[in-house]
């Protein structure tokens, strides 16, 4: 029988290939380091040479030793990580924002936890709530969410920027989006220069969805168009845009002489309508002009090749980054607004009208 020479009331150190997971106490052991040392080693701490750094790590390598994040945090008081809450995952306008969002937040050692709150009316409320029980060092709230009511509570208590929209607008609460009545009015001039007047709109929701439609109708009024601007509702998905698309387009649509050009609220809707011209039997762009709004990937494949307002998403989604970090650090700031400067993507989907059908009704 091996005998055990520690002295009553002693413990064993840690080893690799125990039952039971090392602690903290264990790599001290093993590296003959105090506990309060390893500490310092695992914050980073200047204040330890370089030899009793590398007697830690080692100790560490060879225990397996996995620091637990959620003691951590509680004595640091931070998790690093941020909630994003978001519309609805499955636009592609978000991968750009959320790519840009977190490549300065990575670099600042935060992760994302994310929610879709498209499923439920009341879900953002309760998204944003659940964060702020997970103790998230900030919140970034992307695109227009059905409800915002909960959202000054959190808050006040939780660095927040809103990104890629203009609301709700709250004291402490920056806001990063794109200027979408410019973008709107350089979709709608582009379409005016090519010689189109009769123009429709596919609009969209929320106040994103109302400030495209002003740039629209703003753009038609300034050109002596007015008359003939079409307004329909969309919802922003494809189907949607298709289902108004039909509206617009189908010789029982109504409405007087089928517009020659489309502006769609946003590039899934541009697709919906594109989808309806082909099965109308309509050419784009040599029988209808179309364009989108916000540059993702879909716009750019080949055989859509659809022009569209470059919203500069990944820049939207940096800049709120940037905001976020300044907000963590002077959580008392006033409110910033910054408005990024679209641009219109030319591709494949507009052209001139057909010869005789520029003239007005």
């Amino acid at each position: 029988m091996e005998r055990s020479n520690k002295t009553p009331g002693e413990p064993l150190a840690e080893r690799p290939g125990a039952d039971r997971p090392p602690t903290i106490r264990g790599v001290a052991e093993h590296a003959g380091v105090s506990k309060s040392l390893v500490s310092l080693v695992l914050q980073g701490s200047p204040r330890v040479s370089d030899a009793k750094r590398q007697a830690v790590l080692a100790a560490i390598d060879e225990l397996g030793y996995r620091p637990n994040a959620a003691a951590r945090s509680l004595v640091a008081r931070r998790t690093h990580t941020v909630g994003v809450l978001l519309n609805d995952m499955r636009n592609p306008w978000f991968v750009d924002v959320l790519d840009g969002l977190n490549s300065l937040l990575h670099a600042h050692g935060l992760r994302m936890l994310m929610a879709d709150g498209r499923l439920d009316r009341r879900a953002g409320q309760e998204f944003a709530r659940t964060f702020q029980e997970l103790r998230v060092d900030g919140l970034v709230v992307v695109g227009t969410l059905p409800d915002t009511t909960g959202l000054a509570e959190v808050a006040e208590r939780v660095p927040t920027v809103i990104a890629g929209n203009h609301e709700p607008r709250l004291p402490r609460a920056d806001i990063v989006a794109n200027d979408d009545e410019r973008g709107a009015r350089l979709a709608t001039e582009h379409l005016i220069g090519l010689g189109h007047r009769r123009i429709a709109h596919i609009a969209g929701q929320g106040l994103v969805g109302e400030l495209r439609r002003r740039g629209f109708e703003a753009a038609m009024r300034d050109h002596g168009l007015a008359a003939n601007a079409r307004v329909v509702s969309g919802d922003g998905t494809e189907e949607g845009g298709y289902r108004a698309a039909v509206r617009l387009l189908s010789p029982a649509g109504g409405g007087g002489r089928r517009p020659t050009a489309v502006f769609a609220f946003n590039d899934l809707s541009g697709i919906g309508a594109l989808s309806a011209a082909g099965e109308l039997g309509l050419d784009v762009p040599a029988d209808l002009s179309l364009v989108g709004y916000d540059n993702t990937y879909l716009s750019r494949i080949r055989h859509l090749w659809l022009n569209s307002v470059n919203n500069a998403s990944h820049e939207v989604g940096r800049r709120a980054a940037r905001c976020l970090l300044d907000r963590m650090a002077h959580p008392d700031a006033p409110a910033d607004h910054q408005l990024v400067a679209p641009e219109l993507e030319i591709r494949g989907s507009t052209a001139p009208p057909r010869e005789g059908e520029a003239a007005a009704p």
